[in-house]
């Protein structure tokens, strides 16, 4: 049960819960019950009308249900663990994440690793300070107890969903006190079986690390903490990704408008300039060997440049629809509703008391669908462009849920004349059921599916750790680990078992910008290579030699071209050491794809071999 303070808060915040009568409901000493109806009429109120006086009387003489909240200790081992199961079993989804992050965080633990163009000095879109706030812990742990590179990247990940679960307890406690228990205890199931949450929660992307401050700046602004929200904006925006100041513009308005409270604006303003931008500028400049600010930077690239990010490719309107749907089912549609679904609720029922604490919904709400105005008319999409608004979409649905409860409350009273003071959620938790499970089976069903058809590569990956436990390893050799066409499916070098092993790219039909190794030695941040650009454009300097690959990966879907061949059938070069399905995209029905359904799902989908090649002969290979 909900504890005294938290009722008291649900008392203030849920007024609007209540069926307005011509007349003010008689109140019993003065006191309303947990929705802010009056109690008179209950039977057991007759019963004890005499000892109304008690000060606990109207504990024992509530018509509405007593809200059931978990706690927020509660709340937070459940995220804990949610975010826990998303560390060991989600795939890297994004390939952004492994060469711009894993990459480079791997460069500063073990000392070598593969670096883009986006690192080079001549152009400086990535900060050091970022990848150091994840690597420190890594570093650490690897001088400590050298511990196999695979236990540190399981490291990392786990800090990064114990992070965002951190962030999810404070959020759940800030909605509770603002939009009610009941959005609250909605928002945390949503949360917990979200599959954006799933991908997004521990992927080292500074979009994710934007989401756990831009969602803490606006939990601490729901509890009128500004100080705190203007300095968690901050951190998301300068050391996570700029854009995401987007989410504090609604914020700031509202403090320097509604508020008027431009001191502590500016105050804080200069703090976080003081205490994130110049220690950040510092240690990039230490890293790149020149003066640089990345936000700056990447700000300058994407909005001022001819070309852009637009090279990359553009997407329609409709894949943020699709992708939306896909990471958060059923949840996502109510959240796109949520404005229209507000207006209704005003029009209909008739409740004139205010259904938040601190500001009207259309203020607190605003960082969502002004998000989505502004990425949404991008032609360049992508999915983790929206993982920092990821909770707010669970908020949004968990909101229109109770709109629609209510709504269907309002109609039921007119139709059946429902006697005042009945608690609106006494007739429609149905609905709020309906939502909960339709939404945990589509969320499991799509994580189970994003495991059974993507998750090879990683295991693969792991294989190599057969090899060198066996006879044949030696560890004063480098070995060359080659792909081809599947060059973004790599999970990262943390994946190798040892600091002798090295990805290899060889020549494809692709035709764009791979990234290459650091130079050896110091200061191999700072160096300028020729081959680096910012238009994508190919450069032969990234390709391997084919005879000199000690393994390889290749995902074997029945499609070859000469520079795409199928080499797990040349059988004198190569031996498969392992091989697992993986998902052919093209030849399965897109809905079981997408979603699995047990006895359905096999039978309209069709899978590829993802081999992991061994050379028959081995070539010493300085």
């Amino acid at each position: 049960m909900a504890p005294p303070a938290a009722r008291a808060r649900y008392n203030a915040n849920k007024a609007d819960n209540q069926i307005l009568t011509k007349k003010p409901p008689k109140r019993l000493n003065g006191n309303k019950d947990a929705a802010g109806v009056a109690v008179a009429g209950n039977k057991k109120e007759k019963k004890n009308k005499n000892s109304a006086t008690a000060p606990n009387a109207t504990d024992k003489t509530q018509s509405s249900p007593n809200p059931i909240m978990p706690s927020v200790h509660t709340a937070f081992k459940t995220f804990v663990s949610a975010r826990l199961c998303s560390a060991i079993w989600a795939y890297i989804s994004d390939c952004d994440e492994t060469f711009n992050y894993w990459e480079p965080l791997h460069y500063i633990i073990n000392g070598h690793g593969l670096q883009t163009w986006e690192y080079s000095p001549q152009f400086g879109l990535r900060s050091y300070t970022y990848l150091l706030l994840q690597g420190v812990p890594g570093w650490i742990y690897q001088k400590l107890f050298n511990p196999s590179p695979i236990l540190i990247f399981y490291m990392i990940r786990c800090m990064l969903g114990f992070g965002c679960a951190l962030m999810e307890r404070f959020m759940y406690k800030s909605i509770c006190q603002e939009f009610g228990i009941h959005v609250g205890r909605l928002w945390l199931i949503f949360q917990l079986f979200s599959v954006g949450m799933f991908v997004s929660s521990t992927a080292l992307l500074p979009s994710s690390f934007s989401m756990y401050f831009g969602c803490s700046a606006l939990a601490a602004w729901w509890q009128q903490r500004y100080s705190l929200a203007i300095f968690f904006t901050a951190i998301s925006a300068l050391l996570g990704w700029p854009f995401a100041a987007l989410i504090g513009v609604p914020l700031v308005l509202e403090l320097l408008f509604r508020q008027r409270d431009w001191r502590t604006f500016i105050q804080w303003t200069l703090i976080s300039g003081l205490t994130i931008a110049l220690p950040m500028i510092a240690i990039d400049t230490k890293y790149f060997g020149k003066l640089t600010f990345a936000p700056l930077n990447i700000v300058w690239y994407n909005v001022f440049t001819s070309h852009g990010p637009n090279i990359f490719g553009t997407e329609p309107l409709s894949y943020y629809i699709l992708n939306g749907f896909l990471n958060f089912n059923i949840i996502w549609l109510l959240a796109l509703q949520l404005p229209i679904m507000l207006l209704m609720d005003y029009l209909i029922v008739p409740a004139k008391f205010k259904s938040t604490l601190n500001f009207p919904r259309y203020i607190s709400l605003a960082p969502l669908y002004l998000w989505l105005v502004v990425f949404m008319a991008q032609p360049h999409k992508e999915e983790r462009f929206l993982f920092p608004v990821y909770p707010l979409i669970s908020l949004c649905g968990a909101i229109t849920v109770d709109v629609y409860q209510r709504i269907f409350f309002r109609i039921k009273t007119l139709v059946f004349k429902i006697k005042s003071g009945v608690h609106y959620l006494d007739h429609s938790m149905f609905i709020a059921i309906i939502v909960m499970v339709a939404s945990t089976l589509l969320g499991l069903s799509r994580v189970f599916a994003l495991y059974r058809n993507y998750h090879a590569p990683m295991d693969l990956m792991l294989e190599l750790n057969q090899f060198k436990n066996s006879p044949q390893y030696r560890p004063d050799e480098i070995y060359n680990v080659c792909i081809g066409k599947d060059w973004y499916r790599y999970p990262g070098s943390f994946f190798f078992p040892a600091r002798n092993f090295r990805l290899r790219f060889l020549k494809s039909e692709f035709r764009g910008m791979l990234p290459a190794y650091y130079t050896e030695g110091a200061n191999a941040t700072q160096v300028v290579h020729p081959y680096f650009n910012d238009q994508n454009l190919e450069n032969e300097h990234m390709y391997f030699d084919y005879d000199q690959c000690h393994f390889l990966l290749d995902f074997d879907e029945g499609k070859y071209t000469t520079l795409e061949p199928s080499y797990s059938r040349r059988t004198k070069d190569w031996s498969i050491m392992k091989s697992l399905p993986f998902l052919i995209p093209e030849k399965s029905h897109k809905v079981l794809r997408a979603f699995y359904v047990p006895f359905l799902t096999d039978n309209h989908i069709k899978y590829g071999d993802f081999n992991l090649l061994k050379r028959k002969k081995t070539r010493n290979v300085s």
